[in-house]
């Protein structure tokens, strides 16, 4: 949790803000809640990167019909945001991921830039091909992490290099636009998605994350499969697709993760 600090001044034109209240919870950015000098409720954020690829995100899933809080204004490290709230709709929101990725569906994986998920850096570019862009530029940058053992790496470079390509090559998905780092912390009110790490991905991949460490009502996997069901055999991709959201978490915060990673690798059968 980020200690609390100073609320921020606001980029010009925008005034003050009023009220302002720390809002806790994150473990990379400052946040704040409060009002500009109209009233109108804001969130402020101060980050430790430059929030342009947060804002491209944002934007892209606005366009997309995603429900995400309007940008107010952005200058370099600072963000903010229309304050969201309501009741929570999480079936509802599921239906909306879940249109998310059916509409946004096409054919080619990655994005026009990098940017981030955490800290981390994701790498941009394009690729018609799922496996080859999912072993290299996603799970492969990560293997470097001090924190994985020598003998967790070797495996899951024999994974990478041999099994994952076969398993999600059998598959066949299209290329759908995803938040990235979808779970409760960055969900407002049951409705509103926040923080995103947006790029076009197997819709898989998102709701493999949205399952791993609980927290997301059943409501929601129930919305998005009254919406867009998932393939009867999504679990047998389920391991591999975790590994990626497991890797970035040994990368932010240690060795404490890799037994999850693991225990991935042994569901697989990658030795």
């Amino acid at each position: 949790m980020i200690a609390a600090a100073p609320p921020p001044e606001l980029p010009a034109g925008l005034g003050h803000l009023r009220a302002a209240r720390p809002l806790h919870g994150g473990s990379i950015c400052a946040v704040w809640a409060g009002a500009l000098d109209d009233g109108t409720a804001v969130v402020v954020k101060r980050a430790p990167y430059d929030v342009t690829a947060e804002v491209d995100g944002l934007e892209a899933l606005a366009a997309a019909g995603a429900p995400v809080p309007d940008v107010l204004a952005a200058d370099d490290d600072l963000l903010v945001l229309s304050r969201v709230d309501g009741d929570p709709d999480w079936h509802g929101l599921g239906r909306r991921v879940a249109a998310l990725h059916r509409d946004s569906a096409g054919e080619r994986f990655g994005w026009h830039r990098d940017n981030l998920l955490g800290t981390a850096t994701q790498p941009g570019g394009w690729s018609s091909n799922w496996p080859a862009f999912f072993a290299d530029h996603r799970l492969r940058p990560l293997l470097d992490s001090e924190a994985l053992p020598a003998t967790v790496r070797r495996r899951l470079e024999r994974g990478i290099d041999g099994p994952l390509r076969e398993l999600l090559g059998a598959h066949n998905p299209r290329a759908s636009l995803v938040h990235g780092d979808l779970w409760s912390g960055n969900v407002v009110a049951g409705r509103w998605l926040i923080d995103p790490a947006v790029w076009m991905a197997d819709r898989e991949l998102e709701l493999a994350f949205t399952t791993l460490f609980g927290g997301v009502p059943r409501a929601f996997f129930d919305g998005y499969a009254t919406a867009w069901p998932l393939p009867a055999d999504a679990g047998e991709r389920r391991p591999a697709l975790q590994l990626y959201h497991l890797l970035i978490h040994v990368w932010h915060f240690g060795a404490s993760y890799v037994g999850m990673v693991v225990d991935r690798l042994d569901r697989l059968g990658w030795h």
